[in-house]
């Protein structure tokens, strides 16, 4: 098992940007399609208004926290939870130069990263929840006013008003761990962590993006921006899509085959029976022309019937006996 697992990573290093990369992009051109319909999507999903859920006056006891800014900020979240990690998916890239994994693992992450933000948004404009700074978002001056039934009349600005809807589930942890869990499982696979050698030293690589994404929701909570709890779906929600979507395209980290992509196993399988039926054919053609070499001739001149043929002068000894 051990030789087959090494003579299969040998083979890296023929399939290459440049041989096939054409050739895997076309065959999953419906998958980048997908891919980018849900980037639109997101992106109407960020337009669209939240609903705006009755918000009475006994209930802003949890909701009068200071307005803050994002310690991090949302441009920032692209960068660690998708530049970040196709940067180290090319780095491995060229080190092994299989397009095969550099294709899938680019695809992975944008499926978990996109598909956790529709997921997110749609959810998030469903449920409307006020954000703990809801407060001072509908009254900045201080002054609350509220309707015959005890519905809040903000005035603050409209676009602060909006966001401060969207408190369920956190956006910032479910991208996190979305695209830092996809990067976790990624790295654990390609450094063999669950080998049954006990180095536990490769622990410390794997955790530290999860690390990360913790972080992050923790400073939503401390920027008063979200409740514990949107922070918590949010890192639910982002993981466990990470986690089905790295299973499309990758074994489990713990299997053997772990440092590469489904793809590139059924590629070698595919040869490897290719090879065998060429070579099971060629064998069939050489026996085949061995029986035919091998067959007497059957032409009228070289008929052999299984007689004897008489001894001439024998026969002339007989009728000279006869005479005398």
């Amino acid at each position: 098992m051990q030789t087959e697992r090494i003579m299969r990573e040998v083979q890296i290093g023929s399939h290459t940007l440049k041989t096939h990369g054409y050739k895997l992009a076309r065959t999953h051109m419906h998958d980048w399609l997908i891919l980018v319909l849900l980037g639109v999507i997101v992106l109407v999903l960020n337009l669209t208004h939240p609903f705006y859920r009755f918000v009475g006056k006994d209930m802003m006891t949890n909701l009068k926290y200071p307005l803050k800014d994002n310690t991090v900020p949302v441009w920032a979240v692209p960068i660690y939870a998708v530049l970040l990690p196709i940067i180290i998916f090319v780095g491995f890239y060229i080190r092994r130069k299989d397009i095969y994994d550099l294709h899938h693992s680019i695809l992975g992450l944008g499926y978990a990263t996109l598909v956790t933000g529709v997921l997110t948004d749609s959810i998030k404009n469903a449920v409307g929840r006020p954000r703990p700074d809801f407060f001072w978002r509908c009254f900045p001056d201080g002054k609350d006013v509220y309707d015959a039934l005890g519905d809040v009349i903000c005035h603050g600005v409209a676009s602060v008003i909006k966001e401060g809807h969207k408190s369920f589930p956190s956006g910032h942890t479910s991208w996190s761990f979305a695209g830092l869990s996809f990067l976790s499982l990624y790295l654990a696979g390609k450094i063999k962590c669950f080998d049954r050698r006990g180095h536990v030293a490769k622990l410390c690589i794997v955790l530290l993006p999860l690390l990360v994404a913790a972080l992050v929701g923790v400073s939503r909570v401390d920027d008063y921006w979200h409740h514990w709890q949107d922070v918590f779906a949010g890192g639910i929600l982002g993981t466990v899509v990470s986690l089905v979507v790295y299973h499309q395209f990758f074994p489990p980290p713990y299997h053997n085959d772990g440092w590469g992509p489904w793809a590139y196993f059924s590629m070698l399988e595919e040869r490897n029976i290719a090879q065998q039926t060429n070579g099971e054919n060629g064998i069939n053609v050489q026996l085949m022309g061995q029986a035919g070499q091998q067959q007497p001739d059957k032409s009228p001149n070289h008929v052999h019937i299984g007689l004897v043929e008489p001894n001439v002068s024998t026969l002339d000894d007989l009728e000279a006996g006869s005479r005398s």
